[in-house]
Formats: structure tokens, C-alpha cells, sequence
């Protein structure tokens, strides 16, 4: 028996001037709870408890160890119930580390959000293009975009950030409109330099492909089965850019692209009001840029505290379907 529940078995013992209505209210046989308090005097080489027929009354030394006793395990209680405060009313700081572009665009808004609901609670919120260690920087959770690395970090998933390619109409009207992605070659590209390194982007769409040549003989069974003629079949392109302007900066391409300045591959998140306002346009609609995936990272797996698991829980609805356009 631990410590702890030895002080309380104590007080239990104390309290009803017996062991058996002490072990019933510990979960606890009888002979277990004598033993244990036996242990305990053995231990404090002194007798703690009177023991008769009629039951079990405090010595004096007894007494006053029940008194010491007594004080701890009302500190002990009083300290459960400030964590359990705490948890309840999402006290204490809330360190969160997210991406410039998306947290200044999308984060702090729904922060200031829970802020709102949670008014305990203290929050410190950090903007780093840069990969932040999680353990040594003291953040209690990370919103990153991408596929996660294998690692010893507790993630949720939140969902998807959908990517665009974009022009101004004085730049299209000047230079043409893609008709697909091979065209791109012979624009201006505005490359983000964080992501698109590599200055290729890919793109992907769906082509129908449908039999033909049938024989009469034949005929009758493909009229049959015309759904299944139609097979889908994903077409996959990776096309090589080049442009005027790199950057790490997607508040800088996207004023470059609305400058007129070329084309641009950007988060759908940050074109979303410029697509709206008609000052960019977007391009190759029939093909898809790759998605990154959205995740809350936070530094371990196990026991998350209530004031993460509840910022997860407020976030993951509003990461639904288009999120980026409310």
C-alpha cells in the first residue's frame, strides 16, 4: 500500500474506531488494513492505537499523528481540486506555434475565439516558417500543414489545405490563359520557394478514356455495358516553371499575382478573398495541385492536457469541407 492511501486508511481507522468499517469504506479486507497500520507502528517504533473488544481508540501519540495526518490529506484534496479547477475552466497558458501566412490568416482568429470562451485562460501564440522542436521550445501544440514525420508526437488529424493556381486578367490578357498544364512552360511563374523548391509543379486530373472500334459482333454486349466502357483514369503531369519572382513569402506572391506579374501556385486559404474580389482568377480548374494534409502536433501521445484536448476539439470542425472560404 502506498503512502498515501496508508495516511488515509489511518484516518479512516481513526475516524470510525474500527478496522472493518475502515477497510469496507478502502475497498480493503480487514486483516490487510490491521496488518498495514501494525506495519506503521513497527515502522514509527511506537504504538499509534488502543485496541479492545469494544474496538480502536487513538493513543496520544496516535492522536496526534492523526492530526498531522489529517492536515496532509487536506492539502492533498485541496490540490486535486485546483488541478481539477483548472482542467474545468482551461486556466494557466496555452503555448501554440503555427506557420506566418496561415496564422496570421486563418489561427488568430479562431484563437481569439476560444479566448473568448475560455476568459482563465492565458495564451501565447508564435509564428515560425521554421520546423519548431515542440519539447524544447515549451509549446503545448503545433498546427503544421504537410505529411508528419515519424516521431514520438501526439497528432490529430484536421484536414486538408487545397492549393490553387491563380492570374490577375491583365496579366491573361496579355500573355493567354493555360488550357492545361504544359502551357505553363511558356509563362511567368511566381514560385513559392518553401514549398515549390524544386520550381516544378504538378498537377493531376481525371481523363475519360472510352472503347472504341467495336465489331458487330460485339456491338450489342458494349451497349450493355456503356457505364463500365468508360473507365476513369488519373493523368498525372509535372511541368517545369520559371518566373520573375521566388519567394518564401505567400503575402508576396499572391500581390504579385495580383500585380499582373504571372501566374501563381497558392493555398486556397490566402487567394480565397482575391479569387472573390475578382483581382486573381483561377486556372486550370480541371486540375488538381496537390493537397496538404493539417494536423494539431502536440509533444506526447499520453495523458494530453484538458487545455490541448480542448483546443483540438474547438478546431477540428472548422477545418470541414472548405473551411478556407468562411
Amino acid at each position: 500500500m502506498d503512502t498515501v492511501t496508508g495516511l488515509r486508511l489511518y484516518i479512516r481507522v481513526v475516524e470510525t474506531g474500527s478496522f472493518s468499517k475502515a477497510s469496507v469504506g478502502m475497498g480493503i479486507t480487514q486483516p490487510t488494513a490491521t496488518k498495514h497500520v501494525a506495519a506503521l507502528e513497527q515502522r514509527l517504533g511506537a504504538r499509534l492505537l488502543h485496541r479492545s473488544s469494544r474496538g480502536v481508540t487513538p493513543t496520544e501519540l496516535g492522536a496526534a499523528y492523526y492530526d498531522k495526518c489529517k492536515a496532509i490529506a487536506q492539502q492533498l484534496d485541496e490540490a486535486d481540486n485546483l488541478a481539477l479547477l483548472m482542467q474545468a475552466q482551461l486556466g494557466g497558458t496555452l503555448r501554440i506555434s503555427t506557420s506566418v501566412a496561415f496564422g496570421r490568416r486563418v489561427l488568430t482568429p479562431l484563437v481569439m475565439d476560444f479566448m473568448r470562451r475560455h476568459p482563465a485562460l492565458q495564451v501565447e501564440l508564435s509564428f515560425e516558417d521554421r520546423y519548431v522542436n515542440l519539447v524544447e521550445q515549451g509549446i503545448d501544440c503545433a498546427v503544421r500543414m504537410g505529411r508528419l514525420a515519424d516521431s514520438q508526437l501526439g497528432a490529430r488529424y484536421l484536414g486538408t489545405n487545397p492549393w490553387v493556381l491563380v492570374a490577375a486578367p491583365a496579366y491573361l490578357a496579355a500573355h493567354g490563359r493555360p488550357r492545361k498544364p504544359a502551357d505553363l512552360a511558356q509563362h511567368a511563374a511566381l514560385i513559392y520557394s518553401t514549398v515549390q523548391g524544386d520550381e516544378r509543379w504538378h498537377f493531376s486530373g481525371v481523363a475519360g478514356r472510352a472503347a472504341s472500334g467495336a465489331k458487330p459482333a460485339v456491338q450489342a454486349a458494349q451497349a450493355v455495358q456503356a457505364v463500365q466502357a468508360v473507365q476513369a483514369v488519373q493523368a498525372v503531369q509535372s511541368v517545369p516553371v520559371r518566373g520573375p519572382l521566388r519567394s518564401n513569402s505567400l503575402s508576396a506572391l499572391l500581390a504579385a499575382a495580383r500585380a499582373g506579374l504571372g501566374v501563381a501556385v497558392l493555398p486556397h486559404y490566402v487567394a480565397h478573398d482575391s479569387i472573390s474580389a475578382g483581382a486573381v482568377v483561377v486556372l486550370l480548374e480541371r486540375w488538381s495541385l496537390p493537397v496538404q494534409e493539417v494536423h494539431a502536433v502536440f509533444p506526447s501521445p499520453k495523458l494530453l492536457p484538458s487545455k490541448v484536448r480542448s483546443w483540438c476539439d474547438f478546431l477540428a470542425p472548422r477545418f470541414a469541407e472548405c473551411w478556407w472560404s468562411v
